[in-house]
């Protein structure tokens, strides 16, 4: 369950229990100290040669910008001197602002500091108060990440890492930083602080900041390395992999370690490092990377409109997410993420929690995450969404990924199962882009379905049979693993067959026949047994579409 800070009441379901950028369970910073709300003073700079405190005063909607980055405001920040510490005083300084954020506060806050010269360490931490709020009123939860000296402009040249509301202080030094952080120099100049208020309670969010520097020289900075673009495998066959996954560079609690011991206990082949708004875990997958297991490098992009999962980009990529569906710049980040080699798939798009449903539409979606985590009601939403656009001729591949991001969020529940050439980035990535895949709840089950027909033709899923509309042509399923549940097949125009239950054995081999001119396309989906009536029994697997016929859609399936 999602718990907002100061509310009384929880929203969400379980399987995302801290999905959306750390404000889950456990995930929120520590509620601090801050000026009492409308009691802040005008905006000031602070200038210390040891410790030093400045009000930030209550952000007034007057000051409210748009600018490159979405909705966001510039405060007036920290100055420290640039004089460091006399030998005889503290190597250590530090500022501390405080401020006011009052409800509709922009999406982003932009705190510049300025550091002098000589910076070998950075150090911030933050708190916030958490007061109390009306049932089914969101509290208050605030983001926090950096930019350096080369700015915060859309695209994040300056981007140096993001916690959202996971963590309550952070650092960076040449040669390490805080999980979802980017180690490297401590250039003087000004950076720049961006707070996020994901949600503002009525009372308003009162804040403060703490920004401490430490002077000396920095360790060298090491060069990243970043895990294999391919594995050993099997040459040409099914591959299992979960691509949404957090771990402790966002708001998971599981090390990169650990959620590889996981993903080979699963019997996945593949996964996706996907944490939210940072590309700081790349290089920490190198070494639990290994002939039995390819990872992947992506991020989740968390926007105010919808998160989407970059699948397989280029190690070290970062993708921007300061925007919202309003703002028509979502399709610039799209074909960044396909420029750096990889596939755009919008996460959980009917998802209930606030800011997770998807609002950009599917026109630049490669495949999309149908099913999320556990199987539930958001998922059947999606599935009929899906199964719509299908229908209407908008084909989409689908995919099912964990999100697991802590004990006992399942990894590889559910996970993919695609037909790639080989265990290589390019090659899984291919089978995903054209639709050859399936999803299970497990690796426990596997299924294979064909369609036969005409003179020795036939296409396997994500193909296309091309035959006359008239042409008797036979649908076969096999399926494992699957003791109790029945299959179905869809159709464009709904479920035209439902089977038996499979027997205590879990195996089956189910046949149905029809014409293109009846169907446009089937698909298959084995179900548990219904729980309650009228509703359709949870899912143990989903393949995607057979199309049949001479339409467009689906590669050409063989002779």
């Amino acid at each position: 369950m999602r718990e907002w800070p100061g509310s009384t009441e929880r929203y969400g379901n379980g399987h995302r229990d801290g999905d959306g950028d750390g404000h889950g369970d456990g995930g929120g910073v520590e509620g601090g100290a801050g000026t009492e709300p409308g009691k802040g003073t005008s905006a000031g700079t602070g200038t210390g040669t040891g410790t030093g405190e400045l009000v930030a005063g209550v952000l007034g909607r007057r000051r409210l910008l748009a600018t490159g980055a979405g909705a966001a405001v510039t405060l007036n920040g920290v100055r420290f001197s640039a004089a460091p510490p006399a030998p005889e005083d503290p190597p250590d300084r530090h500022e501390v602002v405080r401020g006011v954020l009052p409800p509709g506060a922009p999406d982003y806050v932009y705190l510049p500091v300025e550091l002098p010269p000589g910076v070998s360490e950075l150090r911030v931490s933050y708190t916030y108060d958490r007061p109390v709020v009306p049932a089914g009123t969101p509290g208050n939860a605030l983001d926090i990440g950096i930019f350096d000296p080369r700015g915060t402009a859309l695209g994040g040249a300056g981007f140096r890492g993001w916690s959202g509301g996971a963590r309550s202080e952070f650092f960076l030094r040449s040669d390490d930083a805080t999980p979802g952080y980017l180690p490297g120099p401590i250039p003087p100049g000004t950076w720049h602080l961006v707070l996020g208020p994901y949600t503002v309670a009525p009372q308003g969010l009162a804040y403060e900041v703490t920004v401490a520097l430490r002077y000396g020289p920095g360790e060298p900075v090491s060069s990243p390395r970043y895990p294999p673009e391919r594995a050993r495998g099997r040459g040409r066959a099914w591959y299992r992999g979960d691509c949404h996954l957090h771990s402790w560079f966002s708001d998971g609690r599981r090390t990169p370690g650990e959620i590889a011991a996981l993903a080979r206990a699963a019997g996945l082949d593949f996964i996706n490092s996907s944490e939210h708004n940072t590309h700081a875990a790349h290089p920490h997958w190198a070494e639990h990377a290994g002939d039995d297991l390819l990872i992947l490098t992506g991020e989740e992009i968390t926007t105010r409109n919808g998160h989407v999962v970059a699948v397989g980009t280029d190690p070290g990529t970062f993708v921007d997410w300061r925007y919202r569906a309003r703002e028509n710049r979502f399709g610039r980040f799209a074909r960044e993420i396909r420029r750096a080699g990889g596939l755009v798939v919008p996460a959980h798009p009917h998802a209930s929690c606030i800011g997770c449903a998807w609002k950009f539409g599917m026109g630049e979606a490669d495949a999309v995450e149908v099913w999320n985590g556990s199987w539930s009601t958001e998922d059947e939403v999606s599935l009929q969404a899906w199964d719509a656009a299908l229908a209407r001729g908008r084909w989409t591949p689908a995919m099912g990924s964990s999100d697991a991001h802590r004990h006992p969020d399942p990894v590889g529940t559910p996970q993919t199962v695609v037909l790639a050439e080989g265990l290589t980035r390019a090659a899984v990535l291919e089978g995903l882009r054209r639709g050859h895949s399936y999803v299970v709840e497990s690796s426990a089950v596997t299924l294979g379905l064909t369609v036969t027909g005409g003179r020795g033709r036939s296409a396997g899923i994500g193909e296309r049979l091309r035959v006359s509309g008239e042409t008797p042509v036979t649908v076969r399923l096999e399926t494992a693993g699957t003791p109790g549940c029945s299959v179905r097949f869809v159709t464009d125009q709904g479920v035209l067959h439902t089977s038996a239950p499979v027997g205590e054995s879990g195996s089956a081999v189910m046949r149905w026949e029809t014409t293109p001119r009846y169907a446009t396309y089937v698909r298959a989906e084995v179900r548990h047994p219904v729980t309650v009536a009228g509703v359709p029994g949870r899912m143990a697997a989903f393949t995607n579409p057979v199309f049949l016929g001479y339409g467009e859609g689906g590669r050409d399936g063989d002779g």
